[in-house]
């Protein structure tokens, strides 16, 4: 069965039959059987489904590498590595369907000087050996770029800006060489060095060399490139595009963003349609009245999402009516969820009936849509020329960018008014005691002379009874206001405590010896 989904693929591109060893000084322990079948046993465990081929100027050990890799659903392109007459290292690579013979003419074509000695440079420049490869249907990229006998390592800009050059390889990711150089590759690469300024930015790969099968584990061994189905003119195609369908392995991290995964319909017009989607772009292709827009409808229902415009809102209603009411169809969404963590999801709905919602476990869950997906947004063809023409449905539309959310930013904002409102209050309070600070310090002047006349006079003396005046004053106050209660009470107190004194009268004593 064929893919429909365009996804990423591993690719080696720069692959060494097992001679290539003897390039380095160094003897081959294995034999090239036992080579291949262990470089296909290293590609089945890491997933690579792509081989470049790229031994030292001629094509040896091509042939069983690709009979082999074919034999086992993983594609070979053949090819060649090959130095300008600048003594620039480039890889070329040919269609799987390239025979050996036809690489062979390929080779007399890009003049080597001499054939049995690959690693001899071609009587071509780098500008005409770009031209030629691309001529023939080929593919050529810069080997090991910031590296001996690399382009960028030799500083040939003029090469660097080529059209018909796609592709760069360095050794590790970009961020890597940030310290190389004082940042130099990185400035090219990123297309920030004004001087090597490209139209259109280069791809760039991972492609070690590999000398041994186990190098294939390596990372920086393989790339990433996105196609339907691997082929040369897919993969070819693809460095048209290299912001979103070439990446370094060291590139892709684990992100949970939301994405529905597939979509089933059970009666109805669309009954028995079960439609996997791709992870990202996908196009719905068909002619008038084929389902598109039911589709979307049908979508749209199943998630409990309302359209902007009147118009559409009536014909959402009447197209699921007529597409799922007659029949009570059943819709069915499997959806991945972001704000989930990545979990996954069913979300089904009958015709006249709520949606349901079930885990991973196919256990109910109290999730509705909005939770799962809070932030997805359809619209219709017809919708949005509706929205076109309305500017209340406009306004509507783009209020969601005008939506005062909560930030971390609103936190440290508030924090931060805070602090300037206690500030200026510091402030205020600090200018008023310089004002009366200064307020004293302009009286200070007049306050001296004024004591100065007061001793000419002789009141300094006459003044030292004041303070005296001021004591006596305040006792006399404490006394008057203060002391003379506290006494008056007292004495109330001790008269209701004394003794009736009536067994002492005058008439009792009279009578008493001692009376008088």
């Amino acid at each position: 069965m064929g893919h429909t989904q365009a996804k990423f693929w591993k690719c080696a591109l720069q692959v060494n039959p097992a001679s290539y060893i003897s390039y380095r000084g160094q003897e081959q322990q294995l034999s090239e059987t036992d080579y291949n079948q262990q470089m296909l046993e290293v590609c089945l465990q890491e997933n690579i489904k792509v081989l470049g081929i790229a031994n030292h100027g001629n094509i040896d050990g091509v042939d069983a590498i690709r009979d082999l890799m074919n034999k086992n659903d993983i594609l070979v392109f053949p090819g060649f590595e090959i130095a300008s007459s600048e003594k620039i290292h480039f890889v070329c690579l040919f269609s799987e369907e390239a025979t050996s013979q036809k690489l062979e003419r390929y080779l007399g074509h890009l003049d080597l000087l001499d054939p049995e000695e690959g690693v001899r440079p071609s009587r071509l420049s780098a500008e005409q050996l770009i031209a030629k490869v691309n001529d023939i249907g080929g593919f050529i990229y810069a080997a090991h770029c910031t590296s001996e006998n690399g382009l960028l390592k030799k500083r040939l800009k003029h090469i660097w800006i080529l059209l018909g050059l796609k592709a760069a390889q360095i050794p590790g990711s970009v961020e890597d060489l940030k310290t190389v150089e004082d940042g130099f590759y990185r400035k090219v690469i990123r297309n920030k060095e004004v001087a090597y300024k490209r139209e259109l930015p280069i791809a760039i790969i991972n492609a070690k060399d590999i000398e041994t099968p186990e190098t294939l584990k390596d990372l920086r061994a393989s790339c990433l490139i996105k196609m339907t189905e691997p082929s040369f003119e897919s993969f070819k195609l693809a460095f048209q595009d290299t912001e979103s369908r070439v990446r370094l392995n060291s590139d892709v991290e684990e992100k949970y963003y939301s994405q529905i995964k597939s979509l089933k319909v059970t009666g109805g017009y669309l009954d028995g349609l079960d439609i996997k989607f791709s992870e990202h772009l996908n196009a719905v292709i068909g002619g008038r009245g084929t389902g598109k827009t039911t589709l979307l409808e049908c979508i749209r229902y199943v998630l409990e999402l309302e359209p902007i415009g009147i118009n559409s809102q009536k014909q959402h209603k009447d197209i699921i009516k007529e597409n799922l009411g007659k029949s009570k169809a059943r819709v069915e969404l499997t959806i991945r969820s972001s704000t989930m963590n990545g979990k996954t999801f069913t979300i089904a709905r009958r015709y006249g009936e709520s949606c349901s919602v079930k885990d991973e476990n196919d256990d109910i869950s109290s999730f509705t849509p909005a939770d799962l997906m809070p932030e997805i947004e359809l619209y219709g063809q017809n919708e949005i020329y509706e929205i076109a023409q309305n500017s209340v449905s406009q306004r509507k539309l783009l209020a969601r960018f005008l939506e005062a959310r909560p930030t971390d930013n609103e936190g440290k904002i508030k924090e931060t008014l805070k602090l300037l409102s206690e500030n200026r209050l510091k402030l205020e309070s600090a200018l008023k005691y310089i004002a009366s600070t200064e307020d004293e310090l302009y009286r200070l002047p007049k306050l001296e002379e004024q004591v100065n006349q007061f001793k000419s006079l002789g009141l300094e003396d006459k003044l030292k009874v004041i303070p005296f005046l001021e004591t006596e004053k305040r006792l006399l106050k404490r006394t008057s206001e203060e002391e003379i209660g506290s006494l008056e009470q007292a004495f109330l107190a001790i008269q209701d405590v004394l003794p009736d004194t009536v067994f002492l009268s005058d008439k009792t004593l009279d009578n008493l010896p001692h009376s008088d």
